[in-house]
């Protein structure tokens, strides 16, 4: 599931903000390919402002479905939205949840994040990130003796937990009979009087589940897109990703020429 809905208001532009292209390619597109080339047979996106122009985009994709969300109430709201498109389906089937807005994602990271969470059982998985600069993400706040206890969002961060350089990339796995078990338990009470997707690891945690955090996105995965200096910045970042691939397969080819 890829979380697509928002308009993208710093983004100067009427353009829904996963559709903004970045290196030949929307924004959205980069995180379906990357879900896609891990094995996801299914994809559902998460889809609101304009959202006539995404479903148009993947019209040809069978393997792409959407689910609206009217009024925009949060990430927990967001996917408590696709609760029917998944009526029936195994409570233990892994269900990732993406947003649509962080196209330097890649396949191997989707990979590692579903393998961690299979290996270790898990009823929720959280792939975490530990970069120099933590501003405008949420922290991973652990106890004394290193354990998560929960991700607290920016505008609730307590001074100190302000100097957490792990952060929340928004990149998680979940037992899908999990998830919209707790969504059904998650409030607004916070700064932002928004549903979060992130309390569901904190309510599974608090039943005894088991709450799975790994350190598997690398630094340069983590940027994701809310201005347009930030899309030319991951523009740039896709351009060279390409050229250094070119380059490593044109070496291959002369070690193999005889």
């Amino acid at each position: 599931m890829i979380l697509a809905a928002g308009k993208g208001t710093r983004m100067d532009s009427d353009l829904p903000k996963v559709m903004h292209p970045a290196f030949g390619k929307p924004l959205v597109e980069w995180v379906v390919d990357a879900v896609v080339g891990a094995g996801a047979g299914r994809v559902i996106l998460v889809v609101g402002h304009q959202q006539e122009v995404v479903r148009e985009h993947f019209a040809a994709r069978s393997e792409v479905e959407f689910v609206a969300q009217s009024p925009q109430l949060g990430t927990g709201h967001a996917v408590d939205q696709a609760r029917p498109l998944l009526q029936g389906v195994d409570r233990s089937a892994p269900l990732l949840v993406l947003c649509g807005d962080g196209p330097l994602l890649t396949t191997a990271t989707v990979q590692r994040l579903l393998d961690a969470h299979q290996n270790a059982h898990a009823s929720a998985t959280l792939a975490t990130s530990v970069i120099p600069d933590a501003s405008g993400y949420g922290r991973i706040w652990r106890n004394t003796r290193g354990e998560f206890e929960a991700i607290v969002e920016q505008k609730d961060c307590t001074p100190e937990q302000l100097k957490i350089r792990e952060v929340n990339p928004s990149y998680y796995c979940f037992a899908s009979g999990d998830l919209f078990d707790c969504l059904a338990r998650v409030d607004n009470r916070n700064a932002a009087g928004e549903y979060y997707i992130t309390d569901v690891f904190t309510l599974l945690k608090a039943a005894g589940k088991v709450v799975h955090v790994v350190d598997a996105v690398p630094a340069d995965e983590v940027l994701s897109v809310n201005t347009p200096a930030q899309l030319q910045e991951v523009s740039d970042i896709l351009k060279a990703r390409r050229a250094a691939g070119s380059a490593q397969g044109a070496h291959r080819n002369q070690e193999a020429t005889p």
